[in-house]
């Protein structure tokens, strides 16, 4: 694969490693240093790229590990947003609902933050269960545990 080719592989799925990056970091500092990272990390590969998967999939499986491998060496600094006045609730609550379930998500440990942005996008039980390497039904299952998490951590 040519550089071309690479790049046009990732501007047209760079939108999953933007979410990976908004979930394991939390400023968008961190999370642009991440998704450069990401992107080095992914060009380095390339060559043990083998057309086995789709391309987004296996882009997958580079974004989590490195989001993964960075956060575990540098803990986040969690920073709740204030919560919204009252005067401008109406106004702010789409992206107060988005902040209050970035916020839940990444309370969840590793594997189910992945777990679950996998689900976010779109991907089948088939295709999460290829990336992060489970049976399909324990894909199932998990997401519905981590689906019930969320729903309690969005109670709080």
């Amino acid at each position: 694969m040519n550089e071309t080719e690479f790049l046009a592989l990732v501007n047209q799925h760079q939108g999953i490693i933007h979410k990976i990056c908004r979930l394991y970091r939390d400023s968008p500092q961190d999370q642009e240093d991440l998704f450069q990272e990401v992107i080095f990390k992914l060009w380095k590969s390339v060559p043990q790229f083998r057309g086995e998967a789709k391309f987004s999939s296996w882009m997958y499986r580079v974004a989590l590990s490195t989001a993964i491998a960075v956060y575990r060496k540098k803990k986040p600094d969690i920073r709740y947003m204030p919560a919204v006045p009252d005067s401008a609730e109406n106004q702010a609550q789409p992206d107060e609902n988005r902040e209050q379930f970035f916020r839940a998500l990444k309370q969840l440990n590793d594997a189910d933050k992945a777990l679950i942005t996998l689900y976010l996008e779109d991907l089948s039980y088939q295709e999460i269960a290829e990336i992060v390497g489970i049976s399909e039904s324990n894909v199932g299952v998990r997401l519905n545990r981590i689906k019930s998490k969320i729903q309690q951590l969005l109670k709080k």
